[in-house]
């Protein structure tokens, strides 16, 4: 079963209210939901979706372009082939950009992920002073 946020993240909807646009442009965020007024600044999906995009991308096209060697045809005609390829991953990575973007966005809203906070970086191997063995 899949959950509310990835199922409104798959067709850029909001995870909370499942009804308005989570996008304003290609892969940029609006400020808040039109419909329910959550705030979509709290989280910040950084890289995530692109790498994510990524290795889909290299699991999937990466066996033809070890098998475009192996064809039993002129130079030019794998390199056709290889520039074709090329140009279909470009198109596949920035169809699946923004999916993985408002999924990311959401999950991480629905989560209340947030950046780490540290009190103390450690000693690095020590014990702490009231450790007892």
């Amino acid at each position: 079963m899949i959950s509310k946020p990835i199922k409104a993240g798959l067709v850029g909807k909001c995870g909370q209210c499942g009804e308005g646009k989570l996008f304003k442009g290609y892969l940029k965020f609006r400020d808040e939901c039109d419909h329910c007024g959550q705030d979509l600044t709290v989280a910040d999906t950084a890289d995530g979706p692109a790498f994510f995009v990524g290795f889909v991308a290299m699991i999937v096209f990466a066996p033809f372009f070890f098998l475009v060697p192996l064809i039993a045809a002129p130079v030019l005609v794998k390199i056709g082939l290889s520039t074709a390829l090329v140009a279909v991953i470009i198109g596949f990575c920035l169809l699946l950009l923004p999916i993985f973007k408002g999924v990311l966005l959401n999950l991480q809203i629905d989560n209340r992920a947030e950046e780490a906070h540290f009190e103390s970086t450690g000693t690095h191997g020590k014990a702490p002073n009231n450790w007892k063995s």
